[in-house]
């Protein structure tokens, strides 16, 4: 908890911080506490969808809950976003996971 109060603390001083929103989101997930990680990863997707990473870690916990469609929608998104930023590795682990979880 105290890796969380820490990023809550520095995220009040800079609200749309990206780097920060994501590493809270991992955090979240450590914790078990999805339905917070899903809603600042997509809360981050929908203010800067060139934020790549976030697709990969948003789509593997809706793959994990069972939300096995919007897994696959997600991971389609940020491979196409992450086409755009050539941004070869993001692209390659997101088309990985999407390949594994469709074939």
């Amino acid at each position: 908890m105290e890796r969380i109060n820490k990023l809550q603390e520095y995220l009040k001083a800079n609200p749309k911080d990206n780097f920060l929103r994501h590493a809270l989101a991992l955090e979240y997930i450590k914790i078990d506490d999805d339905k917070a990680a899903k809603d600042l990863f997509l809360s981050i997707l929908q203010d800067s969808p060139d934020y790549v990473g976030s697709y990969y870690h948003l789509a593997k916990l809706l793959e994990r809950v069972g939300e096995t469609t919007l897994a696959i929608e997600w991971y389609e998104k940020g491979m196409i976003e992450a086409k755009k930023a050539k941004d070869n590795h993001s692209y390659n682990e997101l088309q990985a996971a999407y390949e594994d979880l469709v074939y």
